[in-house]
């Protein structure tokens, strides 16, 4: 391991411990000990944190290990869920992308299930300016939660988001949501 991958790894693991919170679950009023996620600054940094993940061999992966559809391998892409070599080859074609609807575009009816394909191929998409349409490509996100998205801007924080988010659904699912999201300065 080299140091500037351990470097990277330690900052992770404390950036990690330093976003732990104990506090109520919003809806069952159970005490949880939280965390964003392993290894995922908060969004609203000045720079968006890329990480390595030994899943992606790697790679440039987005901060909750995800994939970043601008960076990922041919071979990376072509594993992943829905996806075969053609795709992966279509999806490099395109590349540079601004912006999920464009991946999903590029896409078009190649991959079987866009769902779990998003899950682990993901380019953040801001907050203030993501039409519904792209908020809905998140997984799990329908007509509602979309809706929801979109009432509460401007946000100016990553907490306003998990504050205004955290309304509707538990901290476990703002923390999943949370890593499909950014909030540019």
């Amino acid at each position: 391991m080299t140091s500037t991958l351990r470097l990277a790894t330690l900052t992770a693991a404390a950036v990690a411990l330093a976003g732990c919170s104990t506090g109520k679950d919003a809806k069952s009023g159970d005490s949880t000990a939280t965390a964003t996620a392993v290894g995922v600054a908060p969004r609203d940094s000045a720079a968006a944190v890329m990480t390595t993940d030994a899943a992606t061999n790697g790679s440039i992966a987005t901060g909750g290990g995800m994939l970043d559809p601008n960076a990922a391998t041919k071979e990376q892409l072509a594993a992943l869920p829905g996806m075969n070599a053609a795709a992966a080859d279509a999806l490099i074609a395109g590349r540079p992308y601004t912006d999920m609807l464009a991946v999903d575009r590029k896409l078009g009816s190649q991959v079987s299930d866009k769902k779990a394909l998003y899950a682990r191929l993901w380019k953040p998409i801001d907050l203030n300016k993501a039409s519904k349409d792209e908020i809905k490509l998140i997984p799990g996100v329908g007509d509602r939660m979309a809706h929801e998205f979109e009432e509460y801007r401007p946000y100016t924080s990553i907490d306003q988001f998990r504050r205004e988010i955290g309304k509707y659904v538990d901290k476990t699912e703002v923390a999943r949501l949370e890593q499909y999201v950014t909030i540019p300065r």
